[in-house]
């Protein structure tokens, strides 16, 4: 399944968040994965899509980051498969 994860960061934690992020990777468990992401031009929010089968990885993941910045993940679905669902209905 996938997900859109809106990371917002925390004042003045951006420099943090790259640094964390350079020396430790993204430290996501196995099973969380990263497919692509988008950073707003003022460095206050990242927009990411990730996938997994299993909800409760996010959990991990975010205590890794959540000192840095607060976290929004909501299970989506590309275009192509609403398209397919709404024919379907």
């Amino acid at each position: 399944m996938l997900y859109m994860v809106v990371e917002r960061f925390k004042e003045g934690a951006a420099a943090q968040i790259y640094e964390r992020l350079r020396e430790n990777g993204r430290m996501m468990p196995p099973g969380l994965e990263y497919v692509s992401s988008w950073i707003d031009l003022e460095f206050k929010v990242c927009y990411q899509v990730m996938q997994t089968e299993d909800v409760s990885l996010f959990r991990q993941w975010t205590r890794a980051w959540d000192d840095l910045m607060d976290f929004e993940i909501v299970p989506v679905r590309t275009s192509a498969e609403a398209a397919k669902f709404a024919a379907m209905s």
